[in-house]
């Protein structure tokens, strides 16, 4: 029993995840929000409200007005589900019904499916779709990566002009050495005496 218990438990658990990966990616809130304000909007006009022994009948004139406003919420709110690239379209769409609703059906099926088709569609309009966090995680992890190596290549930079000095003096030590006569001691042109004669000969004799 208790196996059947836990397999019955996971599989809710993983109809949860997959419906909460389901509605990360669209914008579900706002299409419920709109989805709920057209009931209100299109019940109250055919509704009627019993106190005691009194009928309070609502129908009003508009009532097919509130009939349609109502059904273009709800496929608005639906949509919105299913389609979500015209997030746009339908939030606006919602946000112009909800207004028209006021005068039409009972201020907007007793302001609480105005308020719900207004909001769900403010959300619809402003919503945007999220990133993965496996994508995010790699994002971060590529940022952090290009810095490190920024860093490393200004510090490679800073460090090449001594590099640069050091190669530069070690040249000129080593072609000075090699015009000396390769050994290092002074050229014997340069410790001449005049008086050995013209050009540093030696006079003969």
């Amino acid at each position: 029993m208790s196996a059947e218990i836990s397999a019955i438990s996971g599989q809710i658990v993983r109809r949860r995840s997959q419906f909460r990966a389901w509605r990360g990616t669209r914008p579900f809130w706002a299409g419920l929000y709109v989805l709920l304000g057209g009931f209100p909007i299109m019940y109250f006009p055919y509704a009627h409200l019993q106190f005691g022994h009194l009928t309070l009948a609502m129908s009003t004139t508009a009532g097919a007005g509130s009939l349609i406003i109502g059904v273009l919420l709800i496929v608005l709110g639906i949509s919105l589900w299913f389609q979500k690239h015209i997030q746009i379209f339908a939030g606006v769409a919602a946000i112009l019904l909800a207004l028209v609703s006021l005068p039409v059906s009972n201020f907007g099926g007793f302001l609480i499916g105005f308020l719900l088709a207004l909001i769900g569609g403010a959300m619809a309009v402003s919503w945007a779709p999220g990133v993965p966090p496996g994508t995010q995680e790699r994002g971060d992890a590529e940022q952090d990566g290009r810095t490190l190596r920024s860093a490393e290549a200004r510090a490679a930079t800073e460090a090449a002009p001594e590099a640069v000095t050091e190669a530069v003096t070690e040249a000129v030590t080593e072609a000075v050495t090699e015009a000396a006569g390769g050994t290092g001691e002074p050229n014997e042109l340069s410790e001449t005496n005049p008086a050995d004669g013209a050009n540093g000969r030696h006079s003969a004799g």
